[in-house]
């Protein structure tokens, strides 16, 4: 079965720290409700509320992606691992920070090992726009764990100060493997593309005490890397700049890797006017728009918009994607590999 590009329903999400950078459907969210995340990709349990998308266009509209991955795993998959659930292995979202996020950690698989309920997070996020004074919090400092960490909380002073600041820029990447205590500052809008997980484990909240967003001490701090702990060979670095990395041409198309990890890689296109061959190897590839008129049609001319901060899922068995442009666009390309370095939860 050769199935066609596939771009779903955005599943909006009200949090705390939200702005109004996403459109509200007609009485779909209450008008007092900042949107803080749209979830453009996502196939979680059904444990999690409004998790599953939806198919918005196309001969496929209004099939789930997960009937679609439970009723033709290998045409979806291809060789890609499913979650243990038997879900999509990724998520991809759309996030609108006009207040900071909490400074949280995500389940690591030793944690998840004997914790069956949580699920390994590891994530990345692409800034689309932060403004001229924004940054992220990424990691411990040198000497930093998480026992020093608990008495900064206790005390409610220095907090900050045993957390890495970075400022962060329009075309910066971020990963963030899992453990990896972090936030996302005020003023920045990114895409964010994670294991397929919705477990946060809260260490602090910039002093909300908002009861609907509990911390989680005790869970977060068996997870949280320490900050002089050394990095995994293979892992990603921290931080990309697409300013900063070599672009490798050809037929129109540069394309630069931002992202290296062991449950994705993120390239970044900068696509010339004109029509533009995907390459599909055994597993899917997901598009996320960034800039440019931009569609995506396959062999059978089955074709789907790719707006900015749409995302379309080019399935294993999509046959002959291409990217049509109708003047120079922008878009990042996630692949998934074949044997992921972790089986997720």
């Amino acid at each position: 079965m050769r199935l066609p590009p596939l771009r779903f329903h955005p599943i909006l999400k009200p949090r705390a720290w939200g702005g109004d950078h996403f459109d509200r459907p007609a009485g779909a969210l209450d008008t007092d409700q900042s949107i803080g995340e749209s979830w453009t990709l996502a196939d979680l349990p059904t444990s999690v509320a409004d998790g599953r998308s939806v198919v918005e266009s196309g001969p496929l509209a209004g099939h789930s992606l997960h009937d679609l991955v439970e009723s033709n795993p290998d045409a979806v998959l291809g060789t890609a691992a499913p979650t243990v659930a038997g879900g999509f292995p990724l998520l991809v979202k759309t996030l609108d920070a006009a207040k900071n996020l909490s400074v949280q950690v995500h389940p690591t698989p030793r944690y998840v090992e004997d914790h069956p309920d949580a699920a390994v997070k590891t994530e990345s996020w692409f800034v689309l726009e932060a403004g001229p004074d924004a940054f992220i919090y990424r990691g411990l400092r040198p000497g930093a764990d998480a026992d020093s960490l608990r008495r900064a909380i206790a005390s409610g002073d220095g907090i900050l100060d045993l957390l890495v600041k970075i400022p962060v820029a329009a075309g910066d990447c971020i990963h963030l493997p899992s453990g990896t205590c972090h936030a996302l500052g005020a003023d920045v809008r990114v895409i964010e593309v994670q294991t397929a997980s919705d477990t946060t484990f809260r260490v602090w909240d910039w002093d909300r005490n908002d009861p609907d967003r509990p911390l989680h001490l005790d869970a977060a701090m068996a997870c949280i890397t320490p900050g002089d702990s050394p990095s995994s060979p293979t892992a990603s670095a921290p931080l990309t700049r697409r300013s900063e990395t070599p672009a490798v041409e050809a037929h129109g198309v540069r394309r630069r890797r931002l992202c290296t990890a062991g449950e994705f890689t993120i390239d970044h296109l900068d696509l010339d006017a004109g029509t533009h061959a995907v390459t599909i190897g055994s597993t899917p590839v997901i598009l996320v728009g960034l800039a440019g008129d931009l569609s995506v049609v396959d062999a059978e001319d089955r074709r789907t918009r790719l707006a900015p901060e749409d995302t379309v899922l080019l399935p294993a068995s999509c046959d002959g994607p291409r990217i049509e442009c109708e003047s120079p666009g922008r878009v990042l390309q996630v692949e998934i590999p074949a044997k992921p370095g972790v089986r997720l939860a």
